[in-house]
């Protein structure tokens, strides 16, 4: 009996309750469980697989129709959805499904372009204005010359620099990523500037501080990082406002100019179809911009979710 029990003690260490080998698992890193647990919400993952599938679609779609997206005939005028025109055609004959993924480009495109360029000038500002503040009178003026500076380009109605912007330059895809851009970078730079403000208190701020590390590698090397979270949850959602302003402008006519297309023009040049019953060429460009905006900010969301550490398991 004796010898059953020490043989049973011997190897009781061996098996382990799922708890303890829980606990023994090597622990996650900071990406592994953001990940984690943006794969957990189904939503947001819905979102990132719309979010691929339209920008590959904008790239591979205009090549699997024989048709281009300016191409006319008449005879061919608003035809209906068919096996030879798959999304159907618009009042000059042109190929809807060709027009559709050729304006998922141009409005990508643009929407991309202007988020990053806001990243960049927004994450620089905002940087400098956080890190500035509070560091003795000369950092105080820097940081409310910055302030004001943000301020007055915050007041300026915006379709008013839009059209200053058409008036001095020409119409197309540089002048209205210009005006989106103009005033696009204040919310990053604000947003930045906060999370800097909160930051530069931190025990290894001061003691780089103390160890004479420069301005730039401060900024760049301690304080952006550890707001890389909260900007790439702000892109995600810069992104359909910048693609969302575009369509509006081009809607107004403001934006790129024709033949070339974009779900903007295609919307405007369809106002009339409700009356005539030529639905698709309404539906297409406006369910492409209803997906794109329903994607980023449900992705966007999750990411932020996941980000969060105050929600870690």
């Amino acid at each position: 009996m004796n010898a059953q029990t020490n043989s049973d003690d011997l190897f009781r260490p061996l098996v382990k309750t799922g708890k303890q080998a829980a606990a023994e698992r090597p622990s996650l890193s900071y990406f592994q469980e953001v990940m984690r647990k943006l794969a957990k919400n189904k939503l947001a993952m819905v979102g990132l697989v719309l979010i691929l599938a339209i920008f590959v679609m904008a790239v591979i779609g205009p090549s699997l129709t024989p048709y281009s997206f300016a191409d006319q005939s008449l005879l061919d005028g608003n035809m209906p959805l068919s096996a030879e025109h798959w999304f159907g055609t618009d009042d000059l004959g042109r190929d809807m499904f060709a027009r559709t993924w050729y304006g998922a480009r141009i409005s990508l495109t643009i929407g991309v372009v202007a988020a990053l360029i806001d990243l960049v000038i927004g994450v620089s500002v905002g940087g400098v204005a956080g890190y500035m503040a509070g560091r003795g009178k000369k950092g105080e003026r820097i940081d409310n010359a910055i302030m004001r500076v943000i301020e007055v380009l915050h007041g300026l109605p915006y379709l008013l620099v839009v059209i200053l912007l058409m008036v001095v330059m020409e119409p197309g895809i540089t002048t209205i990523i210009t005006a989106l851009t103009v005033t696009g970078w204040i919310g990053m730079a604000r947003l930045v500037r906060g999370q800097i403000l909160q930051l530069r208190t931190n025990e290894y701020i001061l003691a780089a501080q103390v160890l004479g590390a420069s301005f730039a590698r401060i900024l760049w090397r301690h304080l952006i990082p550890n707001t890389i979270g909260i900007i790439i949850v702000n892109l995600t959602f810069t992104i359909p406002a910048a693609i969302f302003a575009e369509s509006f402008l081009s809607f107004l006519g403001l934006g790129v100019q024709a033949p070339i297309a974009s779900w903007g023009t295609m919307t405007n040049d369809a106002l009339g179809v409700i009356l005539t019953g030529d639905w698709w060429r309404l539906f297409f460009p406006g369910m492409m911009i209803s997906l794109v905006m329903f994607a980023f900010n449900v992705f966007g969301d999750g990411l932020q979710d996941a980000l969060d550490p105050r929600l870690r398991d």
